[in-house]
């Protein structure tokens, strides 16, 4: 594998508040990276050590084995794609996306092929002579993201640029993300907080809780394997139920308050007896019956094909449950958690523990 970017133990002090700790990435030359996280941890802040617009207080950041950690961001090869467009709203579609390259001094000429082969290629053939304020906020996406892709940079930076867009145009603006960067190859780090768009955008996904790297992997691992409770909860709509239980005897099943007990199946243990736990669960993967009572429904919300059920265990613990077709009849529902889904957590730590 050859790596592209590497961060090697970056860290970032804003007085005595340390906002990134330590962090260690080395990202493959093509892949599409996406840091994912809540509001204010971080992933804005790591963004900008890459592009140069902060300095770090401590650590490295490598552009294909070059140390770019002191130089000033024009000089980096990187292109960035900003949320707010950052357009200039005096120049022209033409002229925001040559701006770059009249900068090193490109010929007129080589100028003019590079912008005509770009607008072509994002769909701007017939925009290039307005001004920003004619456009639309997908179009001016484009023209953002034209702007970087005209430079033929080494990295693509992406800072939440989806997030001024309707639903509407993320969808489409996230398939056009993708389509070009497999077809440029550009390898690209990408900043959002919509766990959508990092599920379907990404290679890996780099997630971040306070500053720190928490997991990295590919999406489907992330979903289906979350190193901590923080992942698992962020991670996936509705969010992972977590239930508060301990290990029962023997250390092969958890005890929920209430008394229900979930084994883990296949004679699996995971400590000894007494152990606090979360026990996670998706609500896709809860199984829902009629002519129960260990399940009290609260609140139900009609999706058409499907419905999310919230509701509260026999021992007060609330559930989300997501089951295909209308909401049932049933005036008392029973509900089981197979043992093949269910999550193990340390109740202390919040760190994945694997039953053995």
């Amino acid at each position: 594998m050859s790596v592209a970017l590497e961060l090697q133990g970056l860290r970032k002090r804003f007085g005595r508040t340390e906002i990134l700790h330590g962090i260690d990435l080395a990202v493959a030359a093509g892949e599409f990276l996406v840091v994912v996280g809540a509001s204010g941890c971080g992933k804005s802040t790591l963004l900008r050590l890459v592009a140069g617009l902060e300095a770090p207080s401590a650590g490295r950041v490598l552009l294909d084995g070059r140390d770019i950690t002191g130089h000033d961001p024009a000089a980096r090869d990187i292109a960035m794609v900003f949320q707010s467009y950052a357009l200039y709203p005096h120049m022209s579609v033409f002229d925001n996306m040559a701006y770059g390259l009249r900068i090193r001094g490109l010929a007129r000429t080589e100028i003019a092929a590079k912008v005509a082969a770009t607008a072509d290629l994002l769909g701007l053939a017939d925009l290039l002579a307005r001004k920003p304020r004619q456009l639309s906020g997908g179009q001016r996406q484009r023209v953002a993201m034209g702007r970087a892709i005209v430079r033929e940079p080494k990295l693509f930076l992406f800072d939440e640029p989806l997030s001024n867009l309707d639903a509407k145009l993320r969808l489409g603006m996230r398939v056009e993300i993708k389509r070009l960067q497999r077809r440029l190859g550009v390898t690209s780090l990408y900043v959002t907080h919509d766990q959508i768009e990092a599920m379907t955008l990404a290679d890996r996904l780099l997630v971040l809780q306070d500053g720190r790297a928490v997991q990295l992997a590919p999406p489907l691992e992330v979903f289906q394997r979350p190193a901590s409770t923080h992942v698992a909860g962020f991670i996936g709509a509705p969010a992972m139920n977590l239930l508060p239980a301990r290990l029962g005897p023997g250390g092969g099943a958890a005890v929920l308050a209430g008394g229900a007990v979930l084994p883990f199946g296949d004679g699996r243990r995971a400590g000894e007896e007494g152990r606090a736990l979360q026990i996670g669960i998706r609500p896709e993967h809860i199984e829902v019956a009629p002519g129960g009572a260990d399940f009290s429904v609260d609140l139900v919300e009609p999706l058409g094909s499907e419905c999310i059920l919230t509701g509260r265990l026999a021992g007060g613990q609330i559930l989300s449950v997501r089951r295909p077709g209308p909401p049932p009849g049933a005036a008392g529902l029973s509900v089981h958690l197979p043992p093949r889904h269910l999550h193990v957590f340390d109740a202390e730590t919040g760190l994945r523990i694997e039953p053995l």
